[in-house]
């Protein structure tokens, strides 16, 4: 497999442990240029910690960890494993925009140069260029007139809007989403899910973290069900969510999902 045709993100056999407390017990996704991945799951099924240890965040204790088809090269084993070159670890992170849960815009920063902030210091692109693009993007996410306000100025989706935003200056490779809705009530939910929903239908390489099932069904092009550390099971949504085979993801979706 060449660099060009290999997924942008591929994990294979993942253990990662916290102490004793293991986490992840041999997980392997794979997210080619323009699918959607959907990571569900109950609270502590592994889903944030799997995308932490995508974007390199966390480190594994086994396993691989591909992008673009380039494996991470690791030092030491187990607990002491870490990644042996930090170039490369910038240079993977800097294609992998991670949007969190929270915010975490900068407070003393306005809108527009929370957005152009990354590209500039990180990617040392010229101001002029960033501010444009920065411009075009907060526009694109519906709040282009809040360039000049500060993040305690703006409601919830519009802080999570902006930070999409920022993500999306970086012109990464993939989005990676970690419950990018579950800090909002459900009628700012909607204005963040749409943009999302966008996203899926430019083609945007993405791996999101939901407990939105209607999210999932509807931007995925795979849907992956984790329990205790281990892949449950996984497919197209259709039937993920229209026939699911096991009994635990069965007593999940009738949990979860509206009747």
């Amino acid at each position: 497999m060449t660099t060009t045709d290999a997924p942008v993100i591929e994990i294979k056999n993942l253990h990662k442990a916290y102490g004793t407390l293991e986490v992840l017990k041999g997980v392997g996704i794979s997210a080619k240029a323009g699918e959607v991945i959907s990571l569900i799951g109950s609270s502590g099924s592994g889903k944030s910690t799997l995308l932490r240890c995508a974007n390199l965040l966390e480190d594994s204790q086994q396993g691989e960890v591909l992008f673009c088809g380039e494996p991470v090269t690791w030092t030491g084993q187990d607990h002491s494993r870490k990644p042996a070159d930090n170039k490369q670890i910038i240079r993977i992170r800097t294609n992998l925009s991670m949007v969190f849960q929270q915010f975490n815009l900068w407070a003393h920063m306005s809108i527009l140069q929370n957005v152009m902030e990354a590209p500039v210091t990180v990617l040392g692109e010229a101001p002029k260029a960033v501010e444009q693009r920065a411009r075009d993007l907060l526009a694109k996410v519906g709040i282009g007139d809040k360039c000049d306000v500060y993040p305690a100025q703006l409601s919830g989706g519009q802080q999570q809007r902006a930070a999409i935003a920022r993500a999306l200056c970086m012109q990464p490779k993939a989005l990676l989403f970690d419950e990018p809705t579950s800090a909002l009530d459900p009628e700012l939910e909607q204005e963040v899910v749409k943009v999302i929903k966008d996203l899926a239908k430019e083609g945007r390489t993405m791996i999101i973290v939901t407990h939105d099932m209607r999210l999932a069904a509807d931007v995925s092009d795979h849907v992956v069900f984790l329990h205790q550390g281990l892949i449950e099971e996984e497919g197209p949504p259709d039937a993920v969510f229209g026939s699911p085979k096991t009994e635990r993801l069965q007593q999940f979706l009738s949990a979860t999902v509206p009747a």
